[in-house]
């Protein structure tokens, strides 16, 4: 049952960094402190929008102003066009509809809800996977478990993340159509992407942990071929009684 105990530790780390860049996505907003205040993952113009901010940022649980300050109240999977009022005036067209108290176009309502679900689903997998990691660096069994385990969160975060990514670009180019400025974050997709690849080298590396370690690999060749050894041996005194008993 051994295997590489080194390996599982190291997929530990990746997956203690990816958990820790999740977390830096999800609490954005919740305070004004450095990574947390630049992370958000679209900030546009919207003055003149009714009902909006003069410049709002969209972070996980909160639509904010400049810094994410002056934030919105907490609201899980709260529809794109929170930022504005029910039938507003003076946004982009192809980002408002009939969804979310219409503020929000069916497409942009459903990609950014089943992107902040895969988000929380893969953090789920992903914080079971590092405490079970920890049975990989007792052997092959543990390592096969945290390997599974982590790629299921994989799995949701790669869903999670390439949702994410295709709502606030298409959303950063509707505004821009618009005349507005916008930009997607840099700290929020750098995150979301950093984290992926962590759990991605995590992954990987606890399935290489269910390989036989080399000590245990020669041990068992050099069993083999004594085995084989043997039984040459015993062959060749078979044969030779023989033919001794021949000449007999």
């Amino acid at each position: 049952m051994a295997g590489h105990p080194s390996l599982g530790l190291v997929a530990l780390i990746f997956l203690a960094g990816s958990i820790t860049m999740l977390f830096f996505v999800i609490l954005s907003g919740t305070t004004r402190n450095s990574p947390l205040d630049n992370t958000w993952f679209l900030q546009a113009d919207t003055s003149g929008i009714s009902g909006a901010k003069d410049l709002s940022q969209w972070t996980y649980f909160y639509i904010c102003g400049q810094n994410n300050q002056d934030c919105t109240r907490a609201s899980p999977a709260m529809p794109f066009g929170h930022a504005w009022d029910s039938n507003p005036s003076g946004a982009p067209s192809s980002l408002v509809g009939s969804h979310g108290g219409h503020t929000t176009s069916q497409y942009y309502f459903y990609m950014w809800r089943f992107g902040w679900v895969f988000y929380l689903i893969s953090l789920f997998f992903a914080v079971v996977a590092f405490f079970t990691g920890f049975l990989a660096c007792c052997g092959r069994l543990g390592s096969a478990v945290s390997g599974l385990v982590s790629l299921a969160a994989l799995f949701f975060y790669s869903i999670a993340v390439a949702l994410m990514t295709v709502t606030f670009v298409k959303a950063r180019n509707a505004f821009q159509s618009a005349g507005r400025s916008a930009q997607i974050g840099r700290y929020a997709f750098g995150f979301s992407w950093g984290a992926w690849a962590a759990l991605l080298i995590a992954t990987v590396l606890f399935f290489l942990g269910t390989r036989r370690s080399d000590g245990v690999q020669s041990r068992s060749w050099r069993r083999r071929r004594s085995t084989r050894s043997t039984r040459s041996a015993r062959s060749y005194d078979l044969g030779s009684r023989r033919v001794k008993d021949d000449y007999s």
